[in-house]
């Protein structure tokens, strides 16, 4: 399960463009709490506290229990707003939690195993279509990261979510399809793959065969001693 962070913030008495940027100037970020069929509630975090939470990795994906005033309010990450010049954060949203709430949120993959699969043993490379499942989870069982299982796993196979054991309190949020994560391709398909781009992009006029050439040139002759 993702670890549990704790932020603490100020109430923001004032709203606006211009209140927001005086914040910003001091050292403070502008965040707003929403949901749980209560009013938006408006705060300012401090800037390097939250830049430090967010080089954490998994911020999005934790529980984030917002102090305020005396209360903490159980939160999670929702949108996190960034200069597009600094990349430091400007805005955040966070999403009030209920006690059992459930959430959609982006978890990643990791593969084990890769030294019991015939296929990767065989120099197969393993293609990986979804670095991260998107699932509903209960707020308080969401999971660091998403273990898979290659054992026995040979070129040619892929890896669908329908095989995937996914944790207590979590379900795929995509339940229309049987959606791929990964495959096990061999080299040589990847490199044909790419050698037929590269020839696709290089088709020109030097590619003419040198006999539709040669006829080429024997029109043009015929026909100057035509005008002869």
């Amino acid at each position: 399960m993702s670890d549990a962070l704790t932020l603490p913030a100020e109430a923001r008495e004032r709203a606006g463009k211009g209140a927001s940027r005086a914040l910003r100037r001091e050292g403070r970020v502008p965040a707003v709490i929403y949901g749980g069929k209560e009013e938006p509630t408006t705060i300012h975090v401090e800037a390097k506290e939250l830049i430090k939470q967010l080089n954490t990795g998994h911020f999005m994906n934790s529980i984030v229990q917002i102090e305020l005033g005396g209360d903490k309010v159980r939160t999670l990450p929702k949108d996190v707003a960034l200069h597009p010049v600094t990349d430091r954060p400007t805005h955040v949203d966070f999403l009030r939690l209920s006690k059992d709430a459930k959430v959609e949120v982006q978890i990643p993959v990791i593969f084990l195993n890769e030294d019991a699969s015939p296929g990767l043993k065989k120099g197969g490379v393993l293609n990986v279509v979804r670095h991260e499942l998107d699932l509903i989870c209960a707020a308080d069982k969401i999971p660091t990261e998403i273990e898979i299982d290659v054992t026995g796993k040979e070129v040619g196979d892929s890896i669908h979510i329908s095989e995937v054991s996914l944790p207590d309190g979590s379900e795929s949020a995509i339940t229309d399809r049987d959606y791929t994560i990964a495959t096990l391709v061999a080299p040589s398909a990847l490199k044909k793959s790419e050698e037929e781009g590269a020839e696709d992009e290089d088709v020109d006029a030097d590619a003419v065969p040198a006999t539709e050439q040669g006829e080429d040139a024997d029109a043009a002759e015929e026909q100057d001693d035509k005008s002869e």
